[in-house]
């Protein structure tokens, strides 16, 4: 019989809002929340660790509801804590489920049987990235156009180096829709915008777009504002009406690029 993780009463891993959303934009948040299974209690440590960045994405879930709302855009989001399974790692991976994150040691995640593993896999990233499939499915099936926006917030200060953007522009194998956003943040006054930063997506250190934007031809992009700018909810507002301003413009651009593109000479 196979382990269960989480127990009937517990919340559910995935909330989708606005499931009847019109617009082409799919927002999906991967590190939405810090949930921690009763079964795991805090994996072995502090409360206060619990609230940092190691955990979740801080700001993003706020951000992401806003955003959805200003957009009529569905918002898929994941629940439980990054500590528990990282949703946007393949499950195969080491960073999937962390014995140390940053310089913090997670002893709740060491030595994990097979079995265990498999309930963390089964019962939350699976499920999770399921529903994303599912919607994808409907999409492609009704023939709506489908823009997928990854969320993600990043920490300021990363092992002890500071990091001077306020948001990054990420992407794996295509750029073009990516350098749409890119161009119109860095229109922004007084952003810093980082090109591939703070991170750089992969298939071995990403799930999310390899899987759900590359591996179905969809344009997608991936961002990542610090999280100091959306810990609260007057910063989550402000870059909520930013993207919702920006975002369609760089669908518009990017569409018209595709057009000229197929334009016989």
């Amino acid at each position: 019989m196979a382990e269960t993780l989480l127990a009937a009463d517990e919340p559910v891993p995935v909330t989708v809002r606005h499931e009847e959303g019109s617009s082409p934009f799919l927002l999906v948040a991967d590190h939405a929340g810090n949930i921690m299974p009763r079964a795991l209690g805090r994996l072995g440590i502090a409360a206060a660790e619990c609230e940092r960045h190691i955990a979740w994405d801080i700001g993003i879930a706020g951000l992401g509801r806003l955003l959805a709302d200003a957009l009529d855009a569905t918002l898929i989001q994941q629940n439980y804590s990054r500590l528990v399974i990282d949703c946007n790692r393949p499950p195969d991976v080491v960073a999937s489920i962390p014995e140390m994150s940053e310089l913090t040691p997670i002893p709740g995640n060491v030595g994990l049987s097979e079995a265990s593993r498999a309930a963390r896999v089964r019962e939350i990233f699976t499920l999770y990235h399921e529903r994303i499939a599912a919607e994808l499915e409907r999409r492609r099936q009704a023939g709506c156009a489908t823009v997928l926006i990854a969320l993600h917030s990043f920490t300021p200060v990363f092992k002890g180096a500071a990091r001077p953007w306020h948001a990054g522009v990420m992407y794996n194998r295509d750029p073009r829709f990516p350098r749409q956003v890119l161009a119109l943040l860095q229109n922004e006054p007084g952003l810093i915008v980082g090109d591939q930063e703070p991170y750089v997506v992969s298939d071995t250190t990403d799930y999310t777009i390899p899987v759900h934007g590359e591996r179905r031809g969809l344009p997608h992009v991936l961002i990542e504002i610090r999280q100091d700018l959306i810990a609260d909810a007057t910063g989550q507002r402000a870059w909520a009406r930013m993207l919702a301003r920006l975002l369609p413009p760089a669908y518009s651009a990017f569409s018209a690029e595709l057009r000229a593109a197929d334009r016989p000479e």
